[in-house]
């Protein structure tokens, strides 16, 4: 198949991944975005996102002359034979997807599309987007196609290039045909449905992703209260072929980018139209509750009088990103246990690898320490929240030589209890039967 010319309206995780892989496939893309800075800073290379593998295929494919930048959407677009739009759908206003980026660039460019080009919606928006962007082209010469991106931040590059599936939803299989040419030398499923099943499709997987990390904060709470082990429980079903073991880890809850907004997305888009989900709304619910648990353990454990009170307690907390391998803050579960300490009062010194450089500004939140060890400086405890590797080989004797207290607080199970009584700690995992005491 010859190769095709592609343009990439936005240059976020998504936009940016798919106009660098695409371009290593042979294709012909220009990667158009508003913000000249970021435009000027990637044609010389230079990746601000972190997200392994990235910054080389973004200089492989400018090096090869397959890549190109501009801040002139209608130019990019103009020659264009595809044109994925990869912008963001932000929570709006009662939990519903914002699709202004997506509207606005969709009027921008009508005028400029050559006839015969297929537009793709990358960017995840409701059912009904698909016939919504038809409408505002007006082209009945430019076919609109939903092919819904699967990419996890810090495997983005690879989740590209070697998927699980590629979903094309489109009422015209002549455009399918075209979307899915682009992926040939992929070797992966191809799921060819109309646009509306492929709109779903994206809501439900993450749903369910969603689901099944609520159902393992849940199940960490009876393995506290049982005096069972979470890891091995979640060892034994998710053995099963049925369940199977991803999304099975107890966390401080989930957040990121994509689960938060898209459920609440969904669920919006379901009362719309009259469905019943009380399973999703269950989910949204019983990650809150459980953040809120987690607060309260921290507030038995190092609160102040009977009412657990937190106000001047200061807490060390190692990890604010939503993930490990990605500087990504947003709506990471991580920030929504800090803001919950925050409000009770906690003082909050905090550490992340991913942010010693970037240094976000969150002081009306937390006080960031490039260094691990004095962000334990007065610690009544310390709080894991985040599951970077490295947080293991810290030198865990200084961080409790600096501590007021002596427990540390792992809500991602990552560090190893025995290494930390050496170092005169206490560790409390989630799920584990040695917290059953604290949450009794």
């Amino acid at each position: 198949m010859p190769a095709q010319r592609v343009a990439v309206v936005g240059t976020g995780y998504v936009g940016l991944t798919t106009g660098a892989c695409l371009a290593s496939l042979g294709h012909a893309v220009v990667c158009a975005d508003a913000d000249p800075r970021k435009v000027e800073r990637l044609r010389a290379a230079r990746v601000d996102i972190l997200e392994p593998g990235l910054p080389e295929t973004v200089r492989d494919a400018l090096e090869a002359g397959r890549l190109e930048f501009t801040v002139d959407t209608a130019a990019a677009v103009a020659e264009a034979e595809v044109v994925f739009l990869c912008l963001p759908t932000p929570m709006g206003a009662g939990g519903a997807a914002d699709l202004a980026a997506v509207e606005a660039v969709a009027e921008q460019i009508r005028d400029v599309l050559p006839p015969g080009c297929v537009v793709v919606n990358k960017s995840t928006v409701p059912v009904g987007t698909s016939e919504r962007v038809a409408a505002l082209l007006g082209r009945a010469d430019v076919a609109v196609v939903s092919n819904p991106e699967f990419l996890r931040e810090g495997r983005a590059v690879h989740d590209f290039l070697h998927p699980d599936r590629i979903v094309i939803g489109a009422a015209q299989r002549d455009a399918a045909r075209r979307v899915a040419d682009l992926y040939i030398a992929l070797d992966a499923p191809l799921v060819l449905t109309d646009p509306a099943s492929a709109e779903l499709t994206k809501y439900a997987a993450n749903f369910f992703l969603a689901m099944k990390l609520s159902f393992a904060n849940n199940l960490a709470t009876a393995c506290e209260r049982f005096g069972a082990d979470i890891g091995d429980v979640t060892e034994g079903i998710g053995r099963d072929p049925r369940i199977g073991s991803s999304f099975l880890l107890p966390g401080p809850g989930w957040g990121g980018s994509c689960l938060p907004k898209d459920t609440h997305a969904l669920l919006t888009v379901c009362e719309q139209a009259g469905v019943d989900f009380p399973l999703l709304r269950a989910t949204i619910d019983t990650n809150v509750i459980h953040q809120r648990r987690l607060v309260e353990r921290i507030a038995a454990a190092c609160g102040r009088g009977p009412d657990g009170s937190l106000d001047g307690v200061r807490l060390a907390l190692y990890g604010l990103t939503f993930k490990a391998g990605t500087s990504d803050l947003r709506d990471s579960p991580a920030l929504a246990v800090a803001r919950l300490l925050r409000e009770r009062g906690a003082e909050l010194t905090a550490y992340d690898p991913a942010l010693c450089e970037e240094q976000p500004d969150l002081s009306d939140l937390a006080e960031l320490a490039d260094d691990p060890v004095r962000a334990a400086e007065g610690a009544a405890a310390c709080v894991v929240l985040t599951e970077w590797p490295q947080l293991r080989d810290l030198d865990w004797a200084a961080i409790a030589a600096r501590m007021a207290g002596h427990e540390v607080h792992d809500f991602r199970n990552l560090l190893d209890p025995d290494r930390l009584a050496r170092a005169g700690l206490s560790w409390q995992g989630i799920g584990r039967a040695s917290a059953s005491a604290r949450v009794a």
